[in-house]
């Protein structure tokens, strides 16, 4: 039925926004990820970190950007410290080394507050397709298109998905708030 396979595609499109809003997440180890959101401002353009230059991590608790363009390392340092991550970028010949410090309890329980945070925003966009699949079943009933019985069991097979994915998204959350948590 071409409306759960929609749902299920949306639900889907609702989990892996969320794994890409997690990794952005900082946790105790260097993670080229967290730079994944970070804007740089180069050649009269708003690029991302990882277009104009590769991230890697050396060491546990550093990263190292090297820009294709080395006059673009003044850029990207202003980038990370405007991202507002709490972490300071060094300009290192034509690299930028950013250094991870180690991460307090409060810190911890602001990142794992962001990540609940995260977590609860997938859901509710699960819930709101369920809403539209649901809406758009009814609307074929009352347009003559399906009857009573198919509608109860669509409805059924949409709540199905919608509790799976919002187990999915508790499941990443979890998987996620577990990393930060680990010292």
């Amino acid at each position: 039925m071409a409306i759960l396979d929609q749902t299920k595609t949306k639900m889907l499109a609702v989990i892996e926004h969320l794994k890409s809003e997690l990794k952005s997440i900082r946790t105790g180890r260097a993670n080229p990820a967290m730079l994944d959101n970070v804007m740089v401002e180069v050649y009269g353009t708003s690029m991302r970190i990882k277009d104009v230059g590769s991230i890697t991590a050396p060491e546990a608790r550093q990263l190292l950007i090297v820009p294709f363009d080395a006059t673009n390392k003044g850029a990207i340092s202003k980038a990370i410290e405007k991202a507002n991550l709490g972490v300071q970028p060094m300009v290192d010949g034509n690299n930028v080394r950013i250094k991870i410090p180690p991460m307090d309890e409060s810190v911890r329980k602001e990142m794992i507050k962001i990540c609940h945070k995260r977590g609860e925003e997938a859901k509710v966009s699960v819930r709101n397709v369920r809403r539209d699949a649901n809406e758009a079943v009814r609307k074929l009933k009352s347009d003559g298109k399906m009857s009573e019985d198919e509608v109860k069991k669509s409805e059924k097979q949409i709540q199905e998905l919608t509790d799976k994915f919002c187990k999915d998204a508790d499941e990443v959350t979890q998987q996620k708030e577990a990393e930060v948590s680990t010292i």
